[in-house]
């Protein structure tokens, strides 16, 4: 029925996806979208706000209640910058330095197992098609 439906067929994927990140990041205490975030903090440490919801494609708002969680579970730390007293650096906590490499191995994980499912050459061309179709459209 929905065999042609962008829509459809991409949140069906997104919902197989997230359950495989899902239990990436279980052992963690995270969900995806907090393992990813961490994953980008923990990249470039003292990333402002604005460009790490930029470079996760979310909004501000969602970047700010993610962070939220990061901070509660004492993996980041925010601190006002020395620039713009109204933007915030984020900083990963040592905590967060300490899980650093299990985490990136989790993610690691599931990135070669659907390489295997998919097939390399499959899983790069669908990577770069999604990524394209979501540059066209924003």
């Amino acid at each position: 029925m929905f065999d042609h439906c962008i829509y459809f067929n991409t949140t069906a994927l997104a919902r197989s996806l997230e359950r495989e990140w899902a239990n990436a990041y279980k052992a963690f205490g995270l969900t995806p979208p907090q393992g990813f975030m961490l994953r980008a903090v923990l990249a470039k440490p003292g990333i402002v706000q604005s460009e790490l919801a930029s470079e996760l494609a979310i909004s501000r708002s969602t970047a700010t209640r993610t962070l939220d969680g990061l901070q509660k579970l004492m993996f980041i730390e925010r601190r006002l910058t020395a620039s713009d007293g109204r933007e915030t650096a984020i900083h990963p906590t040592g905590e967060a330095l300490r899980i650093k490499d299990q985490l990136n191995a989790a993610s690691a994980a599931v990135t070669k197992r659907l390489k295997a499912e998919l097939g390399e050459e499959r899983f790069a061309t669908t990577v770069a098609s999604v990524k394209d179709a979501r540059s066209s459209l924003d």
